[in-house]
């Protein structure tokens, strides 16, 4: 009895040695016979080579690759004129003239639409005319101001009475320049909404103008990503009017609030508009760049092996299969990106790797190549 229970014991101390030395590492021990001086730790200078023949488990691998790495966020919005309104008149009239096309481009102050201004005209001559003779009499009063001839309550009275019509004047003058719609911008003008001796209303839409050299979009945001938002950002914007053409711009105004019913915050970024491709009212799909790595490093996605909220990776370090946590970046194109735990010039096992151990012999039958973007 007392053999048997010997025999047990060895049974169970040999099989938590072997453990120790299979499974041990992954867990953080080092292999029993490392401890003993009798093994190096694998992946370390000087370890255990690659066995002679190659007679370790197949694998194909991957390198590291260097190369850039954009982080986008995607949105949507639609385009707007940097100036843009609709020319309205702002008193009755009837038009007497009309001086611009369709789609003409036009200057500021550039006169577009004139309305008849006959009554206007004969009022200002009658207020010059009122202003000549207030000007003669105050002149003759003055001449005799100096014989006592008359009181100087006349000469007060006579120099009011010269005001008020210099101001008549200015009145009747304002009205005839009420009497015509000018460009207060350079544009292009839209469709002509009336027509050559139309009765014109205050308000009455008469054509529009848009500022089209620059254009503008809002779009909106998740508020996860408000503080990595700045001025001056690029932006780049598409149309499916447009295929494949990519408008390129910069981030003009970030909103200061955040809609507490989206959970967004909105922003706006502008366009050079050269060849005004780009039309007020068009939908544009949006790709804010929120950074850019050039030095990134990249492996396959099918090389990670996730545990739980952890990632890790076979490296391939002398001729051994070492299991390594790496934090991980961005994905992109069946890439992913990792910022912590790999070199720029390792091989990471692409495929096996579910049949892998820690320290395991591997022989690399295969290197995956993959394309510099």
């Amino acid at each position: 009895m007392r053999v048997i229970t010997q025999l047990g014991i060895l049974v169970v101390l040999g099989g938590g040695v072997a453990a120790w030395h299979v499974w041990g590492d992954q867990v953080g021990l080092p292999r029993p016979l490392a401890l003993l001086g009798l093994e190096k730790p694998v992946g370390q200078a000087g370890g255990p080579p690659r066995p002679p023949g190659g007679g370790g488990m197949q694998v194909v691998a991957a390198p590291v690759r260097v190369g850039a790495v954009v982080e986008r966020v995607e949105s949507v919005g639609s385009a707007r004129a940097r100036d843009a309104i609709t020319l309205t008149s702002r008193v009755a009239g009837i038009v007497s003239a009309i001086r611009f096309e369709e789609g003409q481009l036009v200057k500021a102050g550039e006169v577009l639409v004139e309305f008849d201004r006959s009554t206007q005209e004969a009022e200002r001559d009658q207020a010059r005319a009122q202003l000549d003779d207030a000007r003669t009499r105050l002149n003759r009063a003055r001449q005799l101001r100096a014989t006592q001839a008359v009181p100087e309550a006349q000469i007060d009275q006579l120099e009011a009475a010269l005001r008020q019509a210099e101001a008549r004047l200015r009145q009747t003058e304002a009205r005839i320049e009420e009497m015509k719609i000018v460009a207060p911008f350079s544009g292009r003008v839209g469709i002509r909404q009336v027509s050559l001796g139309a009765l014109v209303q205050p308000g009455q839409a008469v054509t529009t103008l848009d500022d089209l050299s620059r254009m503008r979009v809002e779009f909106a945001v998740p508020e996860v990503f408000v503080a990595r938002l700045a001025v001056g950002m690029a932006v780049t914007a598409t149309s499916p009017a447009f295929g494949q053409r990519q408008f390129r711009g910069a981030v003009e105004v970030v909103d200061t609030r955040v809609d507490p019913a989206t959970r967004s915050v909105r922003l706006i970024a502008s366009f050079d508009n050269p060849d005004e491709a780009m039309k007020p009212g068009m939908f544009m799909n949006i790709e804010l760049t929120l950074a850019r790595r050039d030095m990134a490093l990249m492996v396959p996605e099918e090389a990670i092996d996730p545990v739980a909220d952890r990632a890790f990776v076979f490296a391939v370090r002398n001729g051994r299969a070492v299991r390594q946590e790496v934090k991980l970046g961005t994905r992109v194109a069946g890439e992913v990106e990792v910022l912590e735990g790999l070199g720029p010039d390792e091989q990471v096992v692409v495929r096996g790797l579910q049949r892998l151990r820690n320290g395991q012999p591997v022989t690399v039958t295969e290197v995956m190549r993959r394309p510099v973007s």
